[in-house]
């Protein structure tokens, strides 16, 4: 209980807010007192979601209809949040995107939305926020990673290359910030029980009951556990922490067979 204590009246900002583990992580903040102000470009469920969270949980919640691929995001982010005079303790930079399309058949407008939200809307938002939180000497910032930053994987070239930023650039960040009381956490996650490869549902809750995949739930509590604490990496599941070794030294036969297997599917859905 210490840890979810933390987080009783504190404020995150959630980015991504609106549907997914974005969603979950709101939820998860709420159901332990935490207020919420959630971004989302996607207005009509962030509405819905937002007075959802509210009622059910009687935190405060603040919506922020805001497109972060577009310039100026972190400015108007912060106009926000000054002109309601809102203290913000966390930040969770969760909006992605995510395209099984090679390189050469992903188009310009795609790539650039990869650059703007994976580098340059996780660079800004983590800057601007760092340099609050040093002045008030403490707070907690999580970006979202992914288990395939380690995997120059065929196919999901740009989420690979743009999540390994993500992890780079927060790990750096972390040791830049630590002397101030100021933390950056970079969750990895792999093996979520969504819908991303079409899996069939009672193969994907086998999967969760061997502890092969993780629901975005549990995923969410344990990188929220990790971020409170002040942790500089989290990595669900131990078969994840284990298999990046193996990830890291995939003989190009087997890339392939990935690709061909289960990405090459994902583009025909």
């Amino acid at each position: 209980m210490g840890v979810w204590k933390e987080l009783k009246d504190r404020v995150a900002v959630v980015t991504g807010a609106s549907s997914g583990i974005g969603l979950c992580f709101c939820r998860e903040l709420a159901r332990h007192g935490c207020n919420l102000v959630m971004v989302s470009n996607q207005p009509e469920q962030l509405d819905f979601y937002s007075k959802e969270i509210a009622r059910d949980s009687g935190v405060k919640t603040y919506i922020v209809n805001l497109d972060l691929t577009e310039n100026g995001c972190a400015d108007r982010l912060i106009e926000f949040i000054d002109s309601n005079n809102i203290s913000i303790d966390y930040l969770i930079n969760n909006a992605g995107v995510f395209s099984f399309k090679p390189v050469s058949e992903t188009p310009e407008r795609k790539i650039d939305c990869f650059l703007k939200l994976h580098v340059e809307a996780v660079t800004a938002l983590s800057r601007r926020f760092a340099m609050r939180f040093k002045d008030q000497g403490r707070g907690r910032i999580l970006n979202m990673s992914s288990m395939s930053c380690w995997m120059p994987m065929p196919g999901i070239a740009l989420y690979s290359a743009t999540k390994a930023y993500i992890r780079v650039f927060s790990r750096a960040l972390h040791y830049e910030m630590r002397d101030y009381g100021v933390t950056v956490t970079v969750a990895c996650p792999g093996g979520i029980a969504t819908d991303l490869f079409g899996l069939p549902e009672p193969l994907k809750r086998l999967a969760v009951r061997i502890g092969a995949l993780a629901t975005p739930e549990q995923f969410v509590k344990g990188a929220l556990k990790r971020m409170v604490k002040g942790k500089k990496q989290y990595i669900n599941g131990m078969l994840n922490r284990v298999s990046i070794v193996f990830v890291s030294i995939m003989p190009t036969g087997v890339r392939m067979l990935v690709k061909r297997k289960m990405l090459d599917r994902g583009i025909e859905r």
